[in-house]
């Protein structure tokens, strides 16, 4: 045995580090995973809790150190390896085809030896054993996100693993898909296999994980018994100190209807997007308006929609500030005061390989961009007007950055996230609409997000948050919809809503249904 290994662990790791260039992601960490135990990793963004995960199961190599499995140190060269270790992961994001059934997606990661009516049999006895409904045969396209997050996770247990890891699980979940998953996580363990589960919802951490380890800036600063902590408390060893609480006002008055939709469809651009059927909302100046909704509901085509992405036949259907707009692109739109932020940092918020202030420059209307020209018959832009405004942005949502202006890019998820909202912040925009505006953003960079967009209704503006977390719902919204199958519910003040009405209601009850649901 070697002697790193701590003696009844299943796996350990010693002194486990991991370089990129001269940039320490993973720096000399220790860690032990007993049987039968789930084990929290927290942290914040950047903390190094994907690069250290992704070591474990084979996709990445360590630059130095030792992890051992069983009592034996081992090298994990691949996911494959991994697998036949005993070690099998569900990520964030799901990589299933659509247009293939349950079991086709199943039999994809499993050695090919294994006839497709094996597969769904053993499936479908899976399925049931731990509380994961899922029909073999259907195909994913028609699936939830829930139900999609069940075949990763049957697709692990297929492979009889030891140890699972699990990236952010309940992100896609309602809450009653929630309790289903932890009530499996107890059943996994009552058998003797543990589970390395990372998320930022430290409710659940405290509920459901025996020990957490805490990874900041890629070293390890602490590990409890989360049982024994308070979220606030778990939140304070992640972040070196206090998170901030969103302060909000009671009962704010509002003033006139800024944003308003009135029967929108919209029909379904691929085989495998949703429809919108007559949704009807309208937002006022002061106002909060949160959508709930699982993933995959229509939430994409909804922010498409709003922002003018893809504009829509009936010009009449969106009014912003009183303006019919449905026919209007996104800069015309802008024009009228309104900003958006969408849920994909990459490559739709943001251009990874531009700088920050080339970002916000791109960002800007004609209107706009005016701060941003000099003077003369060129109007050349001055770029170090550009460069104060991203560094005035910057300060403001307190992005941390390797560089005076670097590119968007080589920011870790969290920043990038604070300097696209604080980018339409800035703006002083009258209508705002967000999509999964914390998505994977750890607690204090969401504490920043949600009090901007608070303060922002305060100040006047009418916002639209589109989001999967009731925890995030609960603290911004003055008023609460959900969204489910394309259709959207009537909304409803904050403060009349309970987590299981929101979680009926994107179930897909609607209407009056909700209100008399206990």
């Amino acid at each position: 045995m070697s002697q790193t290994a701590v003696p009844d662990a299943l796996l350990s790791v010693s002194q486990l580090t991991k370089m990129f260039g001269a940039f320490t992601a993973c720096n000399a960490i220790d860690l032990d995973i007993r049987p039968g135990e789930i084990h929290a990793l927290l942290g914040e963004n950047g903390a190094g809790k994907s690069t250290l995960v992704k070591m474990l199961f084979g996709v990445l190599a360590p630059t130095s150190g030792e992890i051992v499995w069983q009592g034996r140190p081992v090298e994990i060269a691949s996911p494959g390896a991994a697998r036949q270790l005993g070690i099998g992961m569900v990520f964030q994001h799901f990589s299933l085809f659509e247009a293939l059934t349950v079991a086709e997606n199943i039999a994809l990661s499993l050695d090919g030896k294994t006839s497709i009516g094996t597969i769904s049999q053993k499936a479908a006895e899976l399925s049931k054993a731990y509380g994961l409904p899922l029909d073999p045969d259907a195909h994913v396209a028609d699936l939830s996100v829930g139900e999609r997050q069940r075949i990763e996770i049957v697709r692990a247990l297929l492979q009889n693993p030891k140890l699972i890891i699990l990236d952010e699980p309940t992100s896609v979940l309602t809450p009653q898909e929630a309790d289903r998953l932890f009530e499996t996580l107890e059943k996994l363990k009552s058998e003797g296999r543990s589970v390395l589960y990372i998320s930022h919802r430290l409710e659940e951490v405290q509920r459901i994980c025996d020990r957490a380890t805490v990874l900041r800036h890629g070293r390890v600063t602490g590990a409890c018994d989360p049982r024994q902590e308070t979220p606030a408390s778990l939140a304070r060893m992640m972040v070196g100190g206090e998170v901030a609480s969103v302060y909000q006002e009671e009962d704010a008055p509002l003033g006139a209807v800024q944003l308003e939709i009135t029967d929108l469809s919209v029909r379904p651009r691929s085989p495998f997007a949703m429809p919108l059927k007559k949704l009807s909302l309208s937002v006022k100046a002061g106002e909060v308006l949160a959508i709930a909704g699982v993933a995959g509901n229509g939430q994409s085509e909804l922010f498409d929609a709003l922002s003018g992405e893809y504009p829509v036949e009936d010009n009449e259907c969106i009014r912003i500030r009183g303006k019919a707009v449905g026919r209007l692109g996104i800069s015309a739109r802008r024009l009228l005061g309104a900003g958006f932020v969408p849920e994909e940092r990459h490559g739709h918020a943001a251009v990874p390989a531009l700088s920050l202030s080339d970002n916000l420059l791109l960002a800007r209307n004609q209107s706009d961009r005016k701060a941003f020209l000099g003077g003369g018959f060129l109007k050349l832009i001055r770029h170090d007007a550009v460069r104060t405004a991203a560094a005035r942005i910057s300060e403001a949502m307190d992005v941390r950055k390797s560089g005076v202006d670097p590119a968007a890019g080589s920011l870790s998820g969290g920043n990038l996230q604070k300097f696209i909202v604080g980018r339409e912040l800035d703006r002083q925009p009258a209508v705002l609409v967000v999509n999964q505006p914390t998505w994977g953003v750890d607690a204090g960079a969401a504490s920043r997000i949600r009090q901007a967009l608070v303060d922002l209704a305060r100040s006047g503006s009418a916002v639209v948050v589109i989001s999967q977390d009731l925890d995030e719902i609960f603290e911004v919204a003055t008023s609460i919809a959900a969204i489910s199958e394309g259709r959207l519910s009537e909304s409803y003040p904050a403060k009349t809503m309970t987590r299981e009405r929101i979680g009926i209601l994107m179930g897909g009850m609607h209407a009056g249904e909700a209100a008399h649901a206990h």
